[in-house]
């Protein structure tokens, strides 16, 4: 997993690194957790993809969703999610990486023959829904991208 704060360049670090890894030929799929929705967008080479959050509000509810209708693939085979959030000032964004986490899992999205996956994780809110891949041990490795300022420490520390 991937965290850091907003702008720093945490998903344009993952996104270039799981490119490499699918160059060298593995497997891989990237789960974007940022209200954003922009972790895929290099991948993809698009503005932005649907979140599962924003397809779920659509149709109803997450159980309404398939996995084929929020799992994209991109460049070299990359598979692409994003958990996406609720609209800024509504309702809590770490709940909807927990709600994309389960989905993927019942869906069967992790059961297939990859070699990695990697969570784009923002970094600079306190909420433990962001906190799901290191608290679930979905993550194996945990890698904070930041820079040398002291507050830019200061919240990679926390």
């Amino acid at each position: 997993a991937f965290y850091g704060k907003g702008g720093i360049g945490k998903s344009t670090t993952t996104q270039n690194l799981v490119a490499g890894l699918a160059e060298a030929g593995k497997k891989v799929m990237i789960v974007g957790c940022d209200p954003k929705a922009d972790s895929t967008r290099l991948i993809l080479h698009a503005k932005a993809q649907n979140s599962i959050m924003q397809m779920a509000a659509e149709a109803g509810s997450v159980e309404d969703l398939e996995l084929e209708d929020v799992l994209k693939v991109g460049y070299r085979d990359i598979k692409c999610v994003e958990s996406g959030g609720p609209e800024p000032g509504v309702g809590c964004a770490g709940r909807g990486v927990i709600t994309a986490i389960n989905f993927l899992e019942e869906e069967g999205a992790y059961e297939e023959d990859l070699d990695f996956v990697f969570y784009d994780v923002l970094g600079d809110v306190v909420c433990g829904g962001f906190a799901m891949p290191i608290r679930e041990n979905k993550a194996q490795e945990i890698y904070i991208v930041c820079s040398g300022e002291m507050m830019a420490m200061y919240a990679a520390n926390n």
